[in-house]
Formats: C-alpha cells, sequence, structure tokens
C-alpha cells in the first residue's frame, strides 16, 4: 500500500500542466456520504413482503365480491342501487370493525374536499363556487347472515369514509362478512374529472364511477388505509369479483367494466349481428351508426332494459350510459391465444375519421402492444368512452375528453388503457404514492407512441436540460409526496413526467434496455393483482438487476435533488499535448448521474469517454484521462442533453486558442 500512495504521489508531482482557461466555479453543495449512504432500507424483509422485492411466503390480501343491481333515472341524473358486499378476511387479525369509502361524499357542500376547493383560481377537482349538493343517501346498511338474516348495522359515517362496527369481529385466516347497502345518489356534471355529464345534442353521456360504498383496503402495511378522498388522491382498492345489474331507459346504450352477459336481451336483432361480427375481426365493425343514432329502430322498443355485466379479479367496476352513442368495436388478439373486444361509444360530434373514428384502433393497439411488452390483458373487453372526463381509468373501460382528435386522442387512449397495468394489474395505493401509478404509466406510453403504427405519433426525444427547469425550479417538490399534499400546479411533473422521465433514464443509461426490461416485467407478474410499496418496487428492482440503486431513488424519488455537472479545466501531462489530455469534472449538487464526455481535438477529431456513476461515490471532483496527441478545442458533458442538468452553461469548455 505505501508504494501505491508513494506511486501516485510521484505520478502527480509529474503531472506538469498546461492549463487552458480553468472555469472558476462557485463551492460544489454535493455531499456523497448523504448520496451514497447505505441506511436507505429501514427494515428488513418479513413473511409478508421478502427483502428481494417479491410478495412473502405468507403475503396476505383481503377480498371484496359485489353484487350491485342498480337502477337509472336519467331525467334526474340519479342512481339508486343496492350492493350486496361479500368481504373475505384473509389477514391474521381478527377485525370488530370495517371501513368503507364513500367517495361521491365529496361532492357535498361540507366535504373536506369542498372545503380545500381555492376561492381564487381554478381546479380540476372542483369549484369553490359549485352549488351542487351532492355525496351519497344511505338508505340502510344491514349485515347478513350466511342463511340470508337480515339486522340493522351500526355505523357511523364521517366526511367520505363509513366505519361498520361489528358485535361479532370478522374472524382472521377465511372469516367472512356479509353487508347490503341500500342508497342513491345525483351524479355531478363535474365529477372531479373522474365522473360527469356532457352534454350533446342527441342527449347526455353519462360517465359514471366512484358510484358504490367500495371497501377500505386493510393490509400489512398501514392497517386500515382510511385517507379520505380530497380529489387529486386517486384511489386504493381491494381486488373481487363483481355481478352488476344496470336498468336504465332502452334508448341508452350502457357499456361497463368486464363481459356483457346479454347481449341478445338489450341489442337488436341487426345490432347482435354486427356485435359478435366484431368479436371476429382486426378491423373497426360498426355496430350502430352516426345516422342510427337518431332513428328509434336502433333501440329495443321496451321502457327499459336490465344490462348485465361481470368482471373478476377487479379492483373496481365503472360504466356509461347514452341516448347519443355511436359505437363500433373490433377484436383483440393476445399472446396466449385468447382474443378480446375492443370498443368506443361517442357522440356525432366527436364522429370522424381524424377523431373518435379511430378510437377503437387506438384502444386494440394498445392493448395489444402492453400485452406483448410486459403482462396481458386480463380483461374480456375494452371500452373507450368520448365524454366530459378529460381522462380517467377504470377497469376494462376509461373515459376521454370528447373533443380529442388525432394525436391526441392516441395519447389519452394509450395513457388511459396503460393504466390497466398501473394501478389495475399492480394494485399501489394511488392515493398516497400516484408517482407509482402515473409515472409508471407515462413511462410505458412514452414506448408505445414510438411503436404505433411505425412512429405515427412518435414522441421527440426529452431534453434533459430543459426538462430540468420544471423539476427543479423555485416551487417544486419530491415526487414522493402524496397528491393531496402536493400544489395542484406541481401534480403534472410530479406524478406523471419526472417519474416517467426517472424511469426511462433508468432503462437506458443506468441498467440498459435487457437487465431494466428483465426486472420490471418481474416485477409486474410477482405484483399482480397484489399490493406493493414503493420499497417493493425498490427492492424488486435492485435484485433483478443486480445493482444497488439507493442514490437513484434517493435523489430522483425521496428527495427533490438537484443536478449540475461541469467541465472545470483541461491539462496536459508535462504540458504535452501529445501525452494525452486531463480533463477535470466537477459535481455542484446533490445529485449524481453518469457522466458523458464529448471531447474535440484541434484537428477536429471528436471522440467520448462514459463514466460510471460511482465516479462520484466519494469525490466532489474528478480527473478524467483521455487518449489523445493533440490539444483539446471542446470538451462538453452531456452532449446529447440526456439528464436533468439545471446548469448546462457550465458544461462546456471551450479553448482559448
Amino acid at each position: 500500500m505505501k508504494k501505491l500512495l508513494l506511486a501516485t504521489g510521484i505520478w502527480l508531482l509529474c503531472v506538469a500542466v498546461a492549463t487552458a482557461q480553468p472555469v472558476d466555479l462557485p463551492k460544489s453543495n454535493y455531499d456523497y456520504h448523504d448520496l451514497f449512504s447505505p441506511l436507505f432500507y429501514t427494515y428488513n424483509g418479513n413473511e409478508y413482503r421478502n427483502a428481494a422485492g417479491e410478495p412473502g411466503v405468507q403475503y396476505w390480501q383481503n377480498k371484496a365480491d359485489y353484487k350491485i343491481d342498480a337502477k337509472f333515472d336519467d331525467t334526474k341524473s340519479e342512481i339508486s342501487a343496492t350492493v350486496l358486499l361479500n368481504y373475505k378476511n384473509n389477514s391474521p387479525q381478527n377485525l370488530s370493525y370495517i371501513w368503507m369509502q364513500l367517495d361521491q361524499n365529496l361532492f357535498n357542500s361540507n366535504s373536506r374536499g369542498q372545503a380545500k376547493m381555492p376561492a381564487v383560481g381554478g381546479s380540476r377537482y372542483g369549484s369553490s363556487k359549485s352549488t351542487f349538493e351532492g355525496g351519497y343517501k344511505i338508505k340502510s346498511v344491514k349485515l347478513l347472515t350466511a342463511q340470508g338474516q337480515e339486522s340493522d348495522a351500526d355505523f357511523i359515517i364521517d366526511d367520505s369514509r363509513m366505519q361498520i362496527r361489528l358485535s361479532n369481529p370478522v374472524s382472521a385466516k377465511g372469516g367472512e362478512l356479509k353487508v347490503k347497502i341500500d342508497y342513491s345518489f345525483v351524479i355531478p356534471e363535474h365529477g372531479a374529472d373522474r365522473t360527469g355529464i356532457l352534454s350533446t345534442k342527441n342527449g347526455n353521456v353519462f360517465a359514471v364511477a366512484q358510484w358504490y360504498p367500495r371497501m377500505c383496503v386493510y393490509d400489512d402495511i398501514r392497517g386500515w388505509n382510511t385517507d379520505p378522498y380530497l380529489g387529486a388522491s386517486e384511489f386504493y382498492l381491494e381486488y373481487g369479483d363483481f355481478d352488476v345489474s344496470i336498468t336504465a331507459p332502452s334508448s341508452m346504450i350502457v357499456v361497463a367494466s368486464g363481459e356483457l352477459l346479454n347481449p341478445q336481451d338489450v341489442l337488436t336483432a341487426k345490432q347482435l349481428d354486427r356485435y359478435n361480427q366484431a368479436k371476429q375481426s382486426d378491423k373497426t365493425v360498426i355496430i350502430r351508426s352516426n345516422t342510427e343514432v337518431t332513428d328509434a329502430s336502433s333501440r329495443p322498443s321496451k321502457p327499459t332494459l336490465t344490462w348485465k355485466y361481470k368482471i373478476t379479479s377487479s379492483r373496481d367496476f365503472s360504466w356509461a350510459a347514452s341516448k347519443s352513442f355511436i359505437w363500433d368495436a373490433a377484436r383483440m388478439n393476445f399472446p396466449s391465444g385468447k382474443k378480446g373486444l375492443a370498443m368506443s361509444v361517442y357522440p356525432v360530434e366527436s364522429d370522424g375519421p381524424n377523431a373518435w373514428g379511430r378510437a377503437t384502433e387506438y384502444t386494440k393497439y394498445s392493448i395489444e402492444n402492453y400485452s406483448k411488452r410486459w403482462f396481458e390483458f386480463p380483461y374480456p373487453c375494452a371500452v373507450n368512452v368520448a365524454s366530459n372526463v378529460n381522462g380517467m381509468e377504470y377497469p376494462g373501460i376509461v373515459f376521454c375528453g370528447s373533443y380529442a382528435k388525432g394525436g391526441g386522442l392516441w395519447g389519452v387512449t394509450d395513457h388511459e388503457f396503460g393504466h390497466t397495468w398501473f394501478p389495475m394489474i399492480v394494485g399501489s395505493n394511488e392515493r398516497r404514492y400516484g408517482w407509482m401509478d402515473e409515472g409508471f404509466n407515462t413511462f410505458i406510453n412514452s414506448i408505445a407512441s414510438n411503436d404505433f403504427n411505425n412512429g405515427e405519433y412518435k414522441e421527440r426525444k426529452i431534453d434533459g436540460f430543459n426538462a430540468a427547469r420544471g423539476f427543479f425550479g423555485p416551487n417544486s417538490e419530491a415526487i414522493y409526496n402524496t397528491p393531496d399534499a402536493m400544489k395542484e400546479g406541481n401534480i403534472g411533473t410530479d406524478l406523471y413526467f419526472k417519474p416517467g422521465y426517472a424511469l426511462t433514464i433508468l432503462r437506458e443509461q443506468i441498467l440498459g434496455v435487457n437487465r431494466f426490461d428483465y426486472a420490471f416485467k418481474k416485477y409486474i407478474r410477482d405484483w399482480a393483482f397484489k399490493h406493493p410499496t414503493p420499497w417493493d418496487f425498490f427492492r424488486s428492482m435492485e435484485n433483478s438487476a443486480g445493482e444497488d440503486l439507493a442514490w437513484f431513488w434517493r435523489g430522483m424519488i425521496l428527495k427533490n435533488y438537484k443536478l449540475d455537472q461541469a467541465v472545470s479545466k483541461v491539462e496536459y501531462p508535462n504540458g504535452d499535448p501529445k501525452q494525452g489530455a486531463i480533463i477535470t469534472i466537477e459535481n455542484m449538487e446533490q445529485l449524481a448521474m453518469p457522466v458523458v464526455i464529448e471531447y474535440t481535438t484541434k484537428s477536429g477529431k471528436t471522440a467520448r469517454k462514459t463514466l460510471p456513476v460511482e465516479i462520484w461515490q466519494n469525490n466532489t471532483s474528478w480527473k478524467v484521462g483521455v487518449p489523445t496527441d493533440e490539444e483539446l478545442t471542446h470538451v462538453v458533458i452531456d452532449p446529447d442533453r440526456i439528464f436533468p442538468d439545471i446548469n448546462p452553461g457550465n458544461n462546456e469548455w471551450k479553448s482559448p486558442n
């Protein structure tokens, strides 16, 4: 060791330098002990969630099955329904009470969410000036025995939550509870951009979501997850099976999550024939045309019809209804050989070859593509609904803006159906970790847009330098914050764009496509229809890829660390360019990334050198030797503008000569 130190010291003394105009940089803010601290994981793996980021051998989650009978009065925009919940407690604890979500209560003037609406300026989630008095009218809550005997439940309602207190706890490891709830509510016209009513010349389009009392998740992380619904933070739901009947005026078409069980009862003979044709066609088949929308004979001549739908292993159920729907469909083909049906419903105002006339094409491609890339689509149907909801996802059905066209319609369709994978298949907690929902989806969308139709809507490559302005502006916040505790203006950046970009960087610049895709697909497989946490994701990616990424998660996800890489000077050993060049680079801020250096010689030759992030494990400054036999005229860090550097001005060095 002494010989090595002596030799190093002698070498440094011998580097008689010829320095060309060093850059005067301020003191670095970088602390490598913080970024590369080994104290990242705060708990060890256990029987529920193991250290490799997989569900443990004793992993459990509860199950919620719903049977719902609903009646829809379009003249009042009112839904009345009975929901029969069968709740299975797979946890190791007896449960002396349960919690349910009453999300429609957001639309009551006394709700906490309404109190958060800004008095000045707008919000996607509501208006402080709203006079709409919505929310559930709970008529009765009954407990049912296995023999079907009913008794009144002891319950309280607090804002958007309902607690049912049980005299006989639900037994651990398989105990079941049956609850019957009769209720009604009026659909809000603008329901936090998740549900709503679109007015069209041929009738309203009703997009219906958060429409039945839903179980809160009881898990091994927090116990009962009872965060109130305030608008910004989305949902965390148990998986189960749904059997739903919706009775509506016969003039309406009703589409929903899952498979239509009785098409012969609710379609005309002509529509039924076209519906069955679509199941065998890779090209879009019109089930109800724009000219038939105003033709009374295009609907069965009965006062009402009951549409029956079923979906299994689902975390939610949503639907839409309208007299104004054009309806088309095409077959979806999956890697296993299974088939599905892609459908679109939209008013005549949305029709056209550059608009919703291509919606089924977009739906079909999006779902087939993600099925090949990541994990097969698990549901029999996928419905795209034109509505006044700008974009919202549910299992097997999405609501998109009725005005969307061209690349905009492709983008919103692909994004909303991309949510099938996050969080419909991989059931993360959206209410707390919106970035695991929106960010992961934004990431897979960026790949899909390049895939579609030979790049018809190919996205431009992200300019990291420009992106950094939004990521690290004066009002920016860390990705890890819950959406409700984040400025609404930051949600687009911090839940969608920045985490999507971060995964792209991880895939393309740090792990490489092969290692990343292997790890990401394994994460999806392991956590399909389960409830992962961010820490499960971190562990899963690290173990599958064989890489300690604590510095990346800490800097890009948990913290809002900035990146600023700089070139400070160029030197030549013994003042002789023929012996090569030594480039000094600096890390000025708290985030670190790999470094790509491009250098140009006096004769115009250009070359690059790539350095791993490990150079910053114990240094704020690093000297890089490059093989050249002539002077350098130009050096630049990150010539392709990949990384989110907040100060590109110091990335460049130019010879004064």
